[in-house]
């Protein structure tokens, strides 16, 4: 169906229903922004969500460890994917379906101003036809009149027999002139209304359906344009909809994998103490008592005093979790605090509960091995990148790395340093007994003892210290033994690790330091084999017993290799042997020859 031809005589209704579109265009623009507004409000209000609840850095570690909080995590990582897809919804709508309405208003302004121009045009052509019509018509209208007037005048005249001759011929004369001027009015009107009803006929069968039709060819192009958009923004949203149905999958999986078992589980192995079970309180005889130990009356061990007071009663301390805790809903404390303590750690952690001094200082030790690791396979890539350099100068100046291959060897062996503390602290731990021990009563002849065999074997485990006298009264305390210097370590340590110590039992511990000092000096009683070669890289100064000295290129047997503690040993040609840094040189073994 045709406008032109439905709608011939609704110009100016035609023309508001245009009008009426572009406004619909232009609240449907308003629609898209707003649309697009609300979009990125929720996804920007979505990430500050998942931003507060989420776990700061130095908490990442404890939600790991337990099933609960890390699944949690996890649904916080699949809301902050969620809120990206709608992002992904307002980002598309801007660029493609409201930059597409922009354009089509664009145009159907345009459109419409030129038809309209088009139609105006056309009507006031038709206008300017009907009149010159109409003034042809009343042209002809008063000629005709004037012509009546002057036949009358000219009967009048005839029948008058008063007048002369040359009057009635003058008046006839005039009816002559006015009847001419008649004809010629009547033949220009009517050929004007010829003219105009052609031109009529054009006006409502050609020109204005032409305009009309592409009024409607623009107001369908629009209809069509806003049909599409629509569509496009359903599809739109449906190319996310499976990403946002992963996301949630995901959170049902979180979901799944929340285990009671695993977080009661974990909790045993985060807050175990390791201490045994207090004993039974024994009746305190006081008539037979010879000291009361009034720092301790009913001979619990501090810890398990601090413990009650750490899980219960202690007001103070709660009111410093509430201030200071973090991580979800407050739940966590500070990795400093764990279960007895209130303050931060000791270096070698002799402060904290057996089980959990074990697993800080196993953890402490798997940091430097992991760095060690690292600082290893970067100096190998120097080593690799030198001979390349050697080989080929052009590429580099192989002197340009020596340096930086000496600090990387200088902080491998400060790393190996430090991690051999770390396990001669393990060691002690291993070697010394229970904290608790057996439950003492200070008010009973039990409570003085005479040095029981758990503080021998603790007091003797280290050596330089005083044993303590067979008759002196010992009274318990939960404080370790001080572990030892570093310096001693480098000297104690080392010999602990790679020395073979004379393997007779210690009786007592007068005994025990002679033999400890006796095994410093035991390197040679073993024969060992050569299993390679290796060349010095730098120069070493023998700092401890048991290493030597060595030049930059000197070529050496060895005769055992690195077993981790960052020592191989080797074989001088004069037959001097030692320790001397798996750093500082390169081997060649036999082994490699024969695969």
């Amino acid at each position: 169906m045709s406008w032109g031809t439905e709608l011939w005589d609704q110009y100016d209704t035609i023309a508001t229903h245009t009008q009426k579109g572009i406004d619909f265009c232009e609240r449907f623009t308003h629609f898209l922004k707003d649309r697009c507004s609300i979009e990125l409000k929720y996804a920007s209000e979505l990430k500050k969500l998942v931003k507060s609840y989420q776990p700061k850095k130095k908490e990442e570690e404890e939600y790991q460890q337990y099933s609960w909080a890390a699944r949690f995590w996890d649904v916080l990582k699949e809301l902050h994917d969620l809120a990206g897809q709608h992002e992904v919804i307002a980002e598309n709508t801007q660029g493609q379906v409201l930059k597409d309405v922009q354009s089509l208003i664009s145009e159907m302004k345009q459109q419409r101003r030129k038809d309209l121009q088009d139609g105006a045009k056309v009507q006031d052509q038709l206008k300017e036809s009907l009149a010159k019509l109409d003034k042809s018509r009343r042209n002809y209208e008063k000629a005709f009149k004037m012509a009546e007037k002057a036949t009358d005048d000219y009967r009048k005249a005839d029948a008058d027999i008063n007048l002369s001759r040359a009057e009635v011929e003058k008046t006839r004369n005039m009816m002559m002139i006015k009847n001419n001027q008649c004809d010629e009015s009547k033949n220009e009107y009517a050929a004007q209304l010829q003219q105009t009803n052609q031109h009529q006929r054009d006006h409502y069968t050609q020109q204005m359906p032409s305009v009309f039709q592409q009024m409607q060819s623009m107001e369908e192009n629009r209809i069509n344009k806003i049909k599409s958009m629509v569509k496009q923004i359903a599809d739109i949203e449906r190319s996310v909809v499976p990403i946002i149905n992963t996301c949630i999958d995901g959170m049902v999986k979180a979901s799944d994998g929340i285990s009671a078992e695993e977080d009661s589980k974990a909790v045993i192995d985060k807050y175990k103490s390791g201490f045994p079970i207090p004993a039974d309180i024994p009746f305190e005889d006081l008539s037979n008592s010879s000291v009361i130990d009034t720092s301790n009356a009913n001979g619990t061990p501090k810890n398990s005093l601090d413990n009650r007071k750490g899980t219960v009663s202690d007001k103070k301390k709660n009111r410093k979790d509430k201030k200071g805790g973090g991580g979800l809903f407050g739940i966590f404390t500070s990795s400093k605090i764990i279960g007895l303590l209130g303050e931060e750690s000791k270096e070698d952690f002799s402060d904290l509960p057996p089980n959990q001094q074990r697993k800080a200082l196993n953890r402490k030790i798997d940091e430097f091995k992991k760095e060690i690791a690292r600082e290893t396979a970067e100096r190998e890539g120097m080593l690799k990148m030198k001979d390349v350099y050697v080989n080929n100068p052009a590429l580099g100046d192989p002197n340009a790395l020596e340096k930086k291959i000496e600090e990387n060897a200088q902080k491998i062996d400060s790393l190996q340093a430090e991690m051999r503390k770390y396990q001669g602290y393990l060691a002690n731990m291993d070697a010394k007994p229970s904290p608790v021990g057996q439950r003492r009563n200070s008010l009973s002849d039990d409570s003085i003892s005479q040095s029981s065999t758990n503080m021998e074997m603790s007091q003797t485990s280290l050596p330089g210290q005083p044993p303590v006298a067979a008759n002196e009264p010992e009274v318990y305390t939960d404080e370790w033994p001080e572990p030892p210097s570093d310096e001693e370590f480098e000297e104690e340590g080392t010999v602990e690790i790679r020395k073979k110590p004379d393997k007779k039992a210690i009786d007592d511990e007068e005994d025990h330091v002679g033999e400890f000092e006796h095994a410093e000096g035991d390197f040679d009683e073993e024969g060992f084999p050569v299993i390679g070669t290796c060349r010095a890289l730098y120069i070493y100064e023998a700092g401890n017993e048991g290493s030597v000295a060595m030049t930059e290129g000197e070529e050496m047997f060895v005769l055992e290799q690195d077993q981790g503690d960052g020592w191989t040993r080797v074989r001088k040609h004069d037959n001097s042997e030692g320790f001397v840094p798996t750093s500082y040189i390169q081997c060649h073994f036999y082994d490699q020859d024969e695969v």
